[in-house]
């Protein structure tokens, strides 16, 4: 009989954390939004760490914890897109995500979680 040697990875929703801002939130102005930004908003629920990206005319955000060690992606530098532009990368131990989805590709069992955020106004908010 052959057991899978992948262990099962435990979802965690960004609102799971003690310090995830509510819906409304403020994140940055819009226009600072040119490629990957790693940001930390803090509110009275405390600092909560984002990477809020463009993609075209698009605009993501995840949570700034890789699920490896929950070290932000740019804990040792500043460089997280691949030169490809399609990846996010873990400066700490080079892990890749998806940067459409954040889904795991190389060095991680499981994925980014996902921030809802949207555009409102001049400002990037976190969405309901």
């Amino acid at each position: 009989m052959r057991r899978s040697s992948r262990r099962r990875a435990t979802i965690m929703a960004w609102t799971d954390y003690s310090s995830a801002p509510a819906p409304g939130t403020r994140i940055c102005a819009a226009a600072d939004i040119t490629a990957v930004h790693p940001l930390t908003v803090t509110t009275d629920r405390g600092s909560f760490p984002i990477l809020v990206l463009r993609d075209g005319d698009t605009i993501r955000a995840f949570v700034n914890a890789c699920p490896h060690q929950y070290l932000p992606l740019d804990y040792r530098g500043t460089t997280l897109l691949s030169a490809d532009g399609t990846k996010l990368m873990c400066t700490a131990h080079g892990a890749s995500f998806d940067k459409a989805t954040g889904a795991a590709i190389a060095g991680a069992d499981c994925g980014l979680d996902p921030v809802p955020v949207m555009q409102k106004g001049d400002h990037i908010v976190i969405a309901p």
